[in-house]
């Protein structure tokens, strides 16, 4: 008997046993498949390097477990793999993120410019969505106020994005 017929007299009973195994490790049917496909060249290429033949069920599918793992790790790294033409457009194209964290520092920018009792009240009503009247608790004045002073940091804060970020001059009393 050739070695080539003498292992796939002792593999090919083992063939059914790594198939289940490899199916479970990447549940995925043809991957499996793969990997034994894998598995068997692999032990072909190794055949006259295994120790013993008691051995040989242990040492294949410590050969399929070890391939399986490094196919896990891959995938992991790659992300889901998919047909190109079964992938949502919407996936593929994704909207540069520049402008937005530009436009973002823009409008901290401008919101630090704007006087201390207007940026909190803008804080508290429009980030932290705090109601009209929870936000003159926190700042512990009338509701009048904080609706004034939201209105006029809103105002202020768009003329400084209109202007192209430049704050708007202080007033000044005229005599």
């Amino acid at each position: 008997m050739s070695v080539s017929e003498q292992m796939i007299a002792e593999v090919q009973p083992l063939i059914p046993a790594m198939r289940r195994y490899a199916r479970a490790m990447l549940r995925h049917r043809d991957d499996a498949d793969d990997l034994v496909q894998d598995v068997l060249e692999r032990a072909l290429a190794h055949w006259r390097s295994r120790r013993g033949a008691a051995r040989l069920r242990a040492w294949l599918f410590a050969i399929l477990h070890n391939l399986a793992l490094d196919r896990l790790r891959r995938r992991a790294r790659r992300g889901p793999e998919a047909a190109i033409d079964s992938v949502p457009e919407q996936w593929l194209a994704v909207p540069a993120e520049q402008e937005r964290a530009i436009a973002q520092q823009d409008l901290l920018a401008q919101l630090a410019l704007l006087p201390e009792d207007q940026r909190a009240v803008l804080l508290l009503v429009g980030v932290e969505d705090l109601s009209y009247a929870e936000a003159a608790a926190v700042l512990d004045v009338p509701l009048g106020t904080v609706m004034s002073r939201l209105s006029r940091a809103r105002e202020r804060l768009r003329r400084q994005l209109e202007e192209g970020g430049r704050p708007s001059p202080a007033l000044r009393v005229v005599r």
